[in-house]
């Protein structure tokens, strides 16, 4: 299983934990889904996520 898929799971997971339901936990829970499967990618080599942030601060 790869670092991305982890993250993934790991995200959703958090986001079980944290919401009771509704909506905004649906929300919540792709939210985190996304932050923990980016962090995956990142560890796995996929993306660089510090060259995006470096691309932001340049102006």
């Amino acid at each position: 299983m790869s670092n991305a898929i982890i993250g993934l799971f790991v995200g959703l997971l958090l986001a079980i934990a944290a919401t009771t339901g509704g909506f905004g936990g649906f929300i919540l829970a792709i939210v985190l889904g996304v932050i923990g499967l980016a962090i995956g990618l990142q560890r796995d080599g996929t993306i660089d996520l510090m060259a995006l942030l470096r691309s932001r601060n340049r102006g």
